[in-house]
């Protein structure tokens, strides 16, 4: 049996004998090798996992169920305590199709490399919930986009850069190293070194953007996958939807899904109760009905969700403090500076210069 097939049974193997349970954030196998990365770039890998609330022996079982927020922390607390403010952007760069477990062959196995992006586009929400992925026909190029949707996760430009470097080198696989997008897009600000992002995936990188992307070219696309195996690639979409439905659909984290339906409405200003109920299909006086069984209101989640947002946006240096108000939905500077005030009891250049100590 070539090398090939062995790892692809051993990752179907995983999958029949672990006893995984369902799925109901991403498979560990998102995380294959983070332990040897983490310690690669000089950080305490075990104390990470600890922070993050990830339990190591997870990691050995690549078809073992992470919940999505420490998934997404785990990555951010890697790139903070190690130092490597890319590591999400280096950490994909190496990231090998074969290493993403049933996802990857899933892709690997496919006949074309357009079929291999169209079959992992349509397989991921399996692999990872509360996620958009969608591989989108603009005439010349497939735009391949991402974006986790989770309400209770604000950081996430680490994932995001690892998630589009996973798609890159799956391209690449086929096409060789020196093949590139047309475009990159990150929903983030831009980063320190923003230079790297551009060397990683040799193409103009954009950020602020509505959706992580890939722009991707259809040339090339017709080209045969190198280990195209039709039974075996049907074997491993049967494995990746009896781990999915195991728990079936579950019950929606409503609180969730409002906290997202708000970070999206703030760029716009002040979120409606009205809207947001419509959005998730319910009327007003329903989802506020809802909230208080929780304890919460509707002012309270987007006060809350303000909160969090202003302190991830103030430990981004390039960030100018003039930026702020907008991102979080307030037509003044001022009215945020008094949110501010009340949130931390200082102002946001004080709370910048104490480096956010002072929360």
């Amino acid at each position: 049996m070539s090398a090939f097939l062995s790892q692809a049974s051993g990752a179907l193997g995983a999958s029949l004998l672990s006893g995984a349970p369902a799925n109901a954030g991403v498979l560990a196998a998102a995380a294959s090798g983070l332990c040897g990365f983490i310690e690669k770039h000089g950080g305490d890998a075990d104390r990470i996992l600890g922070v993050s609330g990830i339990d190591p022996e997870c990691l050995r079982h690549p078809t073992l169920s992470l919940a999505l927020p420490n998934y997404c922390q785990v990555l951010e607390e890697a790139a903070h305590q190690s130092g490597c403010d890319n590591f999400g952007l280096y950490y994909g760069q190496q990231f090998k199709p074969q290493a993403l477990g049933l996802l990857g062959y899933i892709g690997l196995c496919s006949a074309t490399l357009e079929q291999a992006l169209i079959n992992f586009s349509r397989a991921f929400p399996l692999h990872q919930r509360n996620s958009l992925i969608r591989l989108v026909d603009e005439g010349e190029c497939y735009r391949f986009d991402y974006q986790v949707r989770h309400g209770a996760i604000l950081s996430r430009r680490q994932d995001a850069e690892l998630t589009l470097g996973m798609a890159l080198n799956l391209v690449r696989h086929v096409l060789g190293p020196q093949w590139a997008p047309r475009a990159v897009h990150f929903e983030h600000p831009r980063p320190e070194h923003w230079h790297e992002h551009c060397k990683v995936f040799d193409a103009p990188v954009y950020f602020e953007q509505p959706c992580n992307s890939l722009l991707i070219p259809k040339r090339g696309l017709e080209r045969a996958m190198p280990d195209s195996d039709p039974v075996l690639l049907m074997v491993m979409q049967d494995s990746l939807n009896q781990i999915s439905a195991l728990c079936g659909r579950g019950e929606r984290d409503m609180v969730n899904d409002v906290r997202e339906q708000i970070r999206q409405r703030l760029l716009y200003g002040e979120p409606a109760l009205d809207d947001v109920a419509e959005m998730l299909g319910m009327a007003s006086w329903s989802l506020q009905r809802r909230l208080r069984e929780q304890g919460l209101s509707f002012s309270q989640l987007v006060d809350n969700v303000r909160r969090e947002l202003a302190n991830r946006y103030l430990r981004q240096p390039q960030l100018p403090i003039s930026h702020l108000a907008p991102l979080l939905g307030y037509s003044e500077t001022s009215a945020f500076s008094r949110a501010f005030r009340r949130w931390f009891g200082v102002s946001p250049r004080q709370w910048r210069r104490e480096g956010g100590s002072l929360n």
